[in-house]
């Protein structure tokens, strides 16, 4: 089965900070999310359509520490400090139609939602971000729950020093969608989302 895109990943160092700088840009108003007792995070949600949605995600301070690693790369020092700069769009995450039980698929809930999700066991993120996470949903997706607020996904653009290696990981996957790849020293996203304001850039390059 062909991958889709299911959503865009946005950290900040708090979720009121992520929220609010989120909101600042875009507009427009996010809704909760919720508590992930595994990592020991919370969110909040925003619909990009029928088909995906954007999250920001931040380590909840109200949470006992995970017995492993937080996904994401929210624990590693990299991360930490980039994300003294600002929140940042670090990650996106592929629906695909099913997943090879493994070490890295965990079953995961949250309130009513359960859902299978490729987790690297260091809590990493696969190339640097640019490369997917797989998702399959066993419950209805968030997209068709949020609320829709007239924003959507224009581009999303990903740079890395080994684009063909990306270009073949999405292969594999048979990802049908509009990505764009490029090569690049450095590892980065860019989205492009179209707003009731006009089109505000995630990701500056």
């Amino acid at each position: 089965m062909t991958a889709t895109l299911d959503h865009l990943v946005i950290a900040a160092r708090s979720l009121e900070e992520g929220r609010a700088w989120l909101e600042g840009r875009l507009g427009v108003p996010m809704q909760d999310g919720g508590k992930h007792a595994h990592f020991g995070t919370h969110n909040a949600l925003l619909s990009l359509g029928p088909d995906c949605y954007l999250e920001v995600i931040a380590a909840d301070p109200g949470a006992p520490i995970p017995p492993r690693p937080r996904w994401f790369g929210l624990d590693t020092p990299e991360m930490k400090a980039q994300l003294e700069d600002g929140p940042a769009l670090i990650h996106w995450v592929a629906a695909v139609g099913a997943l090879e039980p493994g070490p890295e698929v965990l079953e995961l809930t949250r309130g009513e939602n359960r859902w299978a999700l490729t987790v690297p066991e260091d809590g990493g993120l696969p190339m640097g971000g640019v490369a997917p996470s797989r998702i399959v949903w066993h419950t209805v997706p968030p997209p068709r729950r949020l609320t829709d607020v007239g924003v959507r996904l224009g581009q999303l653009r990903l740079r890395t020093p080994t684009p063909d290696h990306l270009r073949a990981v999405l292969d594999g996957l048979e990802f049908m969608g509009e990505v764009e790849v490029y090569e690049a020293p450095q590892t980065e996203l860019r989205a492009v989302l179209e707003t009731p304001g006009g089109p505000v850039t995630l990701g500056e390059w």
